[in-house]
């Protein structure tokens, strides 16, 4: 079963129109949502959300409708501006949320608030926006969601929060093979260490989704000597690059007609690499 299924959704945004778009999540991985900033990621979410409606078609959770209101108590939602009460403290906001939770584990949050070094009798408007998106987190979690949603969850969390987040993220997963995350960002390289499926949207359409093991495998990095690239070559890339000492370019496919030849450098492509070139080469289209 998906958790999550996008069937045939359509949605006029000021800048960019989601068209038709069918998407599946599986259930029990990470999945990871990219793309550039305006791209339609927090969109889709709201729709998924049931925070704004689609024009046309259907969203699913767990195989029923999105809106039926039970199925948020199995949702942890995390994102850069969730709502607070700022004038309460976390001891005041967990008394006013954990009853809409019947799985609400306090023992779980007292764990997590411990570890996010976060203090429960500070008022939140006197928190950095670090510490709110700590807090958001906290509050996801403590109710153990089967389904994770996070939107931009690395915004304004130093370099070290935001590996242990990843770490948080893995152990989240291990506890039970049934959970799944949704994980939105820009930040690609999070990604490249714990995603399973990835996700890429541009202007509101589908680029890429495809499991990560198949990307790894299919897209490369491909330098070389700028006398390789010419019309019969350089249709071959995606994003291609030149410059007077060499080429750099995306390269979807196998990679077996470049390994003979001399002075070719193959890499396999990060997450960075694939939004940059396919994001550029749809701009200069």
């Amino acid at each position: 079963m998906n958790a999550v299924v996008l069937d045939q959704v359509y949605k006029t945004r000021k800048d960019f129109s989601i068209e038709g778009m069918d998407l599946s999540i599986p259930k029990g991985y990470m999945t990871g949502l990219v793309g550039p900033n305006g791209s339609g990621k927090t969109t889709l979410i709201r729709l998924m959300m049931n925070l704004i409606h689609p024009e046309a078609g259907s969203i699913s959770l767990f195989g029923e409708p999105h809106h039926q209101p039970h199925l948020r108590e199995n949702i942890g939602f995390v994102y850069e501006d969730l709502y607070f009460y700022e004038h309460f403290t976390l001891s005041q906001m967990k008394k006013a949320v954990a009853p809409a939770y019947p799985a609400w584990n306090d023992a779980l949050f007292h764990t997590y608030a411990d570890r996010f070094s976060l203090p429960l009798n500070k008022k939140i408007k006197k928190f950095s926006k670090g510490m709110k998106m700590k807090a958001s987190l906290l509050f996801a979690l403590a109710h153990e969601p089967e389904l994770l949603i996070m939107d931009e969850p690395t915004a304004g969390l130093d370099p070290v929060f935001r590996r242990e987040l990843l770490t948080i993220l893995q152990e989240y997963m291990m506890l039970d093979e049934n959970r799944t995350i949704l994980f939105s960002t820009h930040i690609t390289s999070d990604l490249d260490q714990i995603a399973d499926f990835l996700i890429f949207i541009n202007n509101g359409s589908l680029v890429l989704e495809q499991d990560m093991d198949t990307v790894r495998e299919q897209y490369h990095v491909i330098k070389g000597p700028t006398e390789l690239i010419d019309r019969d070559t350089a249709h071959l890339f995606i994003g291609l690059e030149q410059t007077a000492v060499g080429f750099r370019g995306l390269f979807h496919g196998d990679t077996a007609q470049f390994q003979p030849i001399e002075d070719v450098v193959i890499e396999t492509a990060s997450l960075e690499d694939i939004m940059y070139h396919v994001t550029r080469k749809e701009h200069n289209a």
